[in-house]
């Protein structure tokens, strides 16, 4: 996953403690730096080369957020006001702040705001399974409708114009192409296609023996196909631990 430098400007501690915890919430963030001091801030921006976010307050000593921020534009790719005074909107509208935070403010409005600020980037990046789902007919079932959580998905395999949908708990024959299922899974993440004819749960790999990987539950053994080697190659690589000589 991509990831932004970020640097925060507040002169109150306790602002910098919990803001910097909302940058940590968000995977795609890095904490570089925070400054108290406005200052201090000035001198290390203008070593630095470039740096993609900056959070800073308005009412600091010695020089204010929007003096600072004149100074500091040319150094990032996106400004963001984080402030308890709502009447600075029009001068970070002048200096061309990407965003205007007013304190106190949720996480979700945080998120929300700096998500905004990396929109094509952001979308390409699948998010983790939570706790969505969704239904699919059962035709092993009289075609009830079955709900499945996509976390609970260890597999599915291609049946024709059906897929096998194999889950923690049973396996669900519904007619969907194995195409439309990946168009499904693509968006989140632990999704990937080592076989032509199987997707499969990384989180769900048992073992792995050569290039056969035995699912979780003992019944499903798939094997890598030649065209999926190198993308298998490349998951082994990062995730096998290596012995030290």
């Amino acid at each position: 996953m991509k990831t932004y430098n970020c640097i925060i400007i507040d002169d109150e501690e306790y602002a910098i403690k919990w803001l910097s915890e909302y940058v940590k919430s968000l995977p795609y963030l890095r904490l570089i730096h925070s400054f108290q001091n406005p200052v201090t801030a000035l001198t290390f921006l203008s070593g630095e080369e470039y740096v993609d976010l900056i959070i800073l307050d308005i009412k600091m000593p010695l020089i204010s957020g929007i003096d600072l921020s004149q100074k500091i534009r040319c150094k990032t790719k996106k400004l963001v006001f984080s402030t308890a005074h709502r009447d600075f909107a029009y001068d970070a509208f002048e200096v061309q702040a990407d965003g205007y935070l007013l304190k106190p403010y949720s996480l979700s409005k945080f998120a929300s705001t700096i998500g905004a600020l990396f929109p094509k980037e952001l979308a390409k990046q699948p998010k983790a399974p939570g706790d969505d789902f969704f239904f699919a007919k059962n035709k092993n079932d009289e075609l009830r409708q079955v709900k499945i959580f996509i976390k609970d998905i260890i597999a599915v395999e291609s049946k024709q114009n059906y897929v096998m949908i194999y889950t923690t708990f049973n396996q669900v024959l519904t007619h969907l192409t194995l195409s439309q299922m990946s168009s499904i899974l693509k968006n989140y993440e632990g999704f990937a296609q080592f076989q032509r004819s199987f997707i499969i749960s990384k989180y769900y790999i048992e073992s792995i023996h050569g290039n056969t990987l035995k699912m979780t539950g003992g019944k499903l053994e798939i094997t890598v196909g030649d065209y999926y080697k190198k993308d298998f190659a490349a998951f082994l690589s990062d995730k096998v631990l290596k012995c030290r000589t």
